[in-house]
């Protein structure tokens, strides 16, 4: 397998299709926060402001036909305990899955060669690989294991933020009959108490990239409106969501939603629908509309819609607020794997 370190902003931009098309054949990992639009965002802010500083270290594997087969999309900074760290681009905060791009069948050869590229000299700066939200059941995680154990290295694992998700039936009927009655009743009732209004109360999928600017600024200001996400809301991490937002919508997965009452924005829910999932990104409600439930009666909108239309998986990411477990989500983590050289 030959590698390549890639540390050159234009080297990276220039593999945008054969990143993508390797990762629509890795299916632990084929989720929208790798792809190369959305790391390219990313990157331009690293993150929206969370990390001062930062070095590519992209390192690529082509197999003898110089296909490409697998990718570490890497860089260099000082992590969380400031020691000099190799982390995964996207990490940590505003990028809910993470992985290496690799084919199952190619994970423990690319693993092993990535960590005799690590062994040398010309990576001799870093004193841990630090990887943040690996889903629990990816490939990558025992091969990154053996690789390290394999050279005597330390490795760890451990869970760290849970990710609710609810498999679809593809019915509104049937998933209502999948979840509690109390819950099932709650719905149907908050939703038809919607519709029973003096006001109009309607929702809609942003569709027209002429109003995109103003309606991306729009859901901000609904998120803004919790006095937690106004702190974290700073001008680099607006300038980040209305990057993937743009970026998401060019490629045909942004799904931004907002339910209206009367002529005023009352909810918005920013998603990905990619690859026959809905991501939920993120949310924000009008507090002044808190007595039409509006968060739960656009939520009930998009999984009746996510039902119709076929998708496979409702994904509410990093979080276990429980009101997605009463929507009738079950639960999986994502991992922090390290490996420090001893």
């Amino acid at each position: 397998m030959q590698l390549n370190v890639i540390s050159d902003l234009n080297e990276f931009e220039s593999l945008a299709d054969e990143w993508n098309n390797l990762l629509t054949c890795c299916s632990a990992s084929h989720v929208p926060f790798l792809r190369h639009e959305y790391l390219d965002t990313w990157w331009k802010t690293l993150g929206g402001g969370e990390w001062e500083h930062g070095e590519l270290y992209i390192v690529t594997g082509r197999n003898g036909k110089g296909e490409l087969i697998g990718i570490a999309p890497l860089f260099f900074t000082n992590n969380l305990e400031n020691r000099p760290a190799l982390m995964l681009m996207g990490s940590i905060e505003i990028s809910d899955y993470l992985d290496v791009l690799v084919g199952t069948e190619d994970a423990a050869q690319f693993m092993g060669a990535l960590f005799e590229l690590l062994s040398a000299d010309q990576a001799a700066g870093w004193e841990i690989l630090d990887l943040y939200n690996i889903i629990e059941d990816s490939p990558t995680l025992p091969a990154l294991k053996a690789a390290a154990e394999g050279r005597g290295w330390s490795y760890e694992q451990k869970n760290i933020q849970h990710c609710p998700y609810i498999p679809l039936p593809g019915d509104w009927d049937a998933y209502l009959a999948g979840i509690r009655k109390k819950q099932r009743h709650e719905i149907r009732r908050k939703m038809r108490r919607a519709q029973e209004f003096a006001v109009p109360v309607n929702w809609y999928i942003v569709e027209d990239e002429s109003k995109l600017d103003g309606e991306i600024d729009d859901f901000l200001d609904l998120m803004a409106q919790d006095p937690e996400k106004d702190k974290f809301l700073s001008d680099a991490m607006r300038s980040q969501f209305r990057a993937a937002a743009q970026v998401a919508f060019r490629a045909g997965w942004l799904q931004l939603a907002f339910l209206n009452v009367g002529n005023q924005k009352a909810a918005g829910y920013m998603n990905f629908d990619y690859d026959g999932h809905i991501w939920v990104y993120n949310s924000g409600i009008n507090f002044d509309f808190r007595e039409y439930s509006p968060g739960w009666v656009l939520l009930g909108h998009l999984l009746k819609w996510a039902n119709d239309n076929e998708r496979k998986i409702f994904d509410f990411l990093r979080g276990d607020e429980s009101y997605k477990y009463r929507f009738g989500a079950v639960d999986r983590f994502v991992v922090r794997a390290t490996v420090s050289r001893n």
